[in-house]
């Protein structure tokens, strides 16, 4: 009973960083934050964190019987973050992000935004690490120990993955505000090629059942 929660716990460690990707999310984070200052940035990614931590928990605890109650799938998620996410790297394209004004009233609201919706959901908590961790409480079999665990892990993943963010504004002050530009552009190119992803992932398989 000892060594299976800790074997658990490791296994859904690994998967969980696997799947939510801390590395990955940092030339998002860092476009999305460029014109913000240190203190904002870091509160961005608190928030973010935060955010996901709340959701990635939620739905490790009753994910499963809400995405049954009200007749939810997976797949229908993955589209919804696909549109999600084009509109965001459309913005991003451009160079610009339209949510983000001079005055501070309006950066305190960019930062509250951000940091929930791209950031938090669905970036950090998407439709993978969603899944995941319901799969995940699925196979605790009821044991409070390897659900602990879980729940364990996903707290461990998700304070690495703060740790990773807040540190990724070295990168934006190497880069310079031309540098920033231009990886804001790159990012955008690459953020609708995961969107079209994210879009097409869900949207096939529903396709397929309908064919059938």
């Amino acid at each position: 009973m000892g060594a299976f929660p800790l074997q658990f716990g490791a296994l859904c460690f690994v998967s969980l960083f696997t799947m939510i990707d801390p590395i990955g999310a940092l030339p998002i984070y860092v476009s999305m934050t460029s014109a913000l200052s240190h203190p904002e940035s870091r509160r961005v990614a608190l928030r973010a964190t935060i955010t996901a931590w709340l959701v990635l928990t939620a739905f490790a605890l009753t994910g499963r019987f809400v995405f049954e109650f009200f007749g939810i799938s997976v797949n229908s998620l993955r589209i919804v973050a696909g549109v999600i996410f084009f509109i965001m790297g459309y913005e991003m394209l451009q160079a610009r992000l339209t949510r983000t004004k001079s005055d501070e009233e309006s950066i305190s609201e960019y930062v509250e935004d951000v940091a929930i919706t791209p950031l938090g959901i669905p970036l950090i908590a998407g439709p993978g690490a969603i899944t995941t961790v319901i799969l995940l409480m699925n196979e605790t079999s009821g044991v409070l120990a390897s659900q602990i665990a879980l729940l364990a892990a996903i707290f461990a993943v998700l304070a690495l993955t703060f740790l990773f963010l807040i540190g990724a504004r070295q990168v934006m002050h190497a880069l310079g505000s031309s540098g920033n530009k231009i990886l804001l552009r790159l990012m955008g190119l690459i953020v609708m090629a995961i969107a079209v992803e994210f879009f097409f992932s869900g949207l096939r398989p529903i396709v397929q059942s309908l064919s059938r």
